[in-house]
C-alpha cells in the first residue's frame, strides 16, 4: 500500500512540517504544490524530509478561481507520471491535520482498497445547490487580471443569458467536495477526463468555486461511480453564512475526539497552536 499525499500550500511551512511529521510512515509520500505567487525559499527545507518532494509545474492560484482546480489536476498528473505506482492519492491543504494515527489511516485504506472517497450532494434542491448554480450560470472573471474586470463581469451577466453546462451530465458537489482520497484507477480517470474535455475546461475558466463540484461531477458520471463512497474522510465545520470553514481550536477537541473521520481542517497555528500539540498526544495514544 503506497499513498501519495498531494498538499496544496501557500503559507506556514512549519505547520505543514508538523502535518507531515504526524503522518510519517514507510507507505506515505508527500508532494507539495506551492502556489506560484509564493516565494519558495521558506518552504524548501521541507524537501529534506523523508519521502517529500515538490510539484514542479506550479500554478498561480486565485481563491475561488478555476486556477486552483488546474493546479490540482496538474499536480495529480505529475505524481501519476512520477513512476511511484501509488495505490491512493490523497488531496490535502496545508491546513489539514490527521486526527487518527497514521497506522489507522493506512489500515483503513488497506481494508477499503478499491474504494474512493469524496463527499457530494446530488439533490439540487438543497441550500448549497440553490446558491451554487450561479457559479457556472454566470460569468466569473476571478482568474483574469485586467483592470475593471469585475465591472465588466457585472455588465456581462446583466445582459447575457444564463450559461449552460457544456456536457449532458448530472452535476454533483457540495461545500466539502474539494478534498478527496482516490484509488489509483479513479485518479487516473479524473486526470484523463479533465485533459481530454477541452470544451469543459474552456467553460470552467469563467466559473467560481469550481473545486466544489468539478471532481465529484466527473467521477460520479464515470464507470467508477459504484466504487465511490460519499464521505471525504474529513471533519470540516462551518458557521452559517461563512465562506470558509471554521478554524478549529482547543475548545473543539471533544468534537474531534468523537469524530470517526481520518483528517480535520482547518487549523491555523497563528490562531491556536496548542490544539496541534493536543492532537499529537491524541494520535500517540492511539498508535
Amino acid at each position: 500500500m503506497k499513498i501519495a499525499n498531494i498538499i496544496m500550500a501557500y503559507k506556514d511551512p512549519e505547520q505543514i512540517e508538523k502535518m507531515i511529521t504526524a503522518m510519517r510512515h514507510p507507505d506515505m509520500y508527500f508532494f507539495i504544490h506551492l502556489d506560484k505567487k509564493i516565494a519558495p525559499q521558506p518552504f524548501e527545507y521541507l524537501a529534506k524530509m523523508d519521502r517529500v518532494s515538490f510539484i514542479g509545474n506550479r500554478v498561480l492560484c486565485n481563491w475561488g478561481g478555476f486556477s486552483f482546480v488546474k493546479a490540482v489536476i496538474r499536480s495529480l498528473e505529475e505524481v501519476l507520471k512520477s513512476g511511484g505506482d501509488f495505490d491512493y492519492y490523497n488531496l490535502m491543504s496545508g491546513q489539514d491535520y490527521p486526527i487518527k494515527s497514521v497506522q489507522q489511516i493506512v489500515s483503513f485504506l488497506e481494508e477499503n482498497k478499491g474504494k474512493s472517497f469524496i463527499s457530494y450532494d446530488e439533490d439540487h434542491q438543497t441550500d448549497w445547490w440553490s446558491h451554487a448554480v450561479s457559479r457556472y450560470q454566470n460569468y466569473h472573471f476571478t482568474d483574469l487580471t485586467f483592470k475593471g474586470r469585475y465591472v465588466f463581469q457585472r455588465m456581462l451577466n446583466a445582459i447575457m443569458p444564463k450559461r449552460k453546462f457544456p456536457l449532458p451530465i448530472k452535476l454533483y458537489g457540495s461545500s466539502v467536495s474539494s478534498w478527496w482520497t482516490l484509488h489509483a484507477p479513479c485518479a487516473r480517470y479524473l486526470v484523463d477526463f479533465a485533459n481530454r474535455e477541452q470544451k469543459l475546461n474552456s467553460f470552467m475558466n469563467y466559473t467560481w468555486g469550481a473545486d466544489e463540484f468539478f471532481y465529484a461531477t466527473i467521477l460520479m458520471n464515470s464507470l467508477y461511480k459504484d466504487s465511490i463512497v460519499n464521505d471525504n474522510l474529513r471533519l470540516i465545520t462551518w458557521e452559517d453564512g461563512s465562506a470558509n470553514p471554521v478554524i478549529l481550536r482547543q475548545k473543539d477537541m471533544e468534537l474531534i475526539q468523537k469524530s470517526d473521520k481520518l483528517f480535520a481542517r482547518k487549523f491555523d497555528t497563528h490562531v491556536d497552536a496548542k490544539i496541534l500539540q493536543e492532537l499529537e498526544l491524541l494520535i500517540e495514544t492511539t498508535n
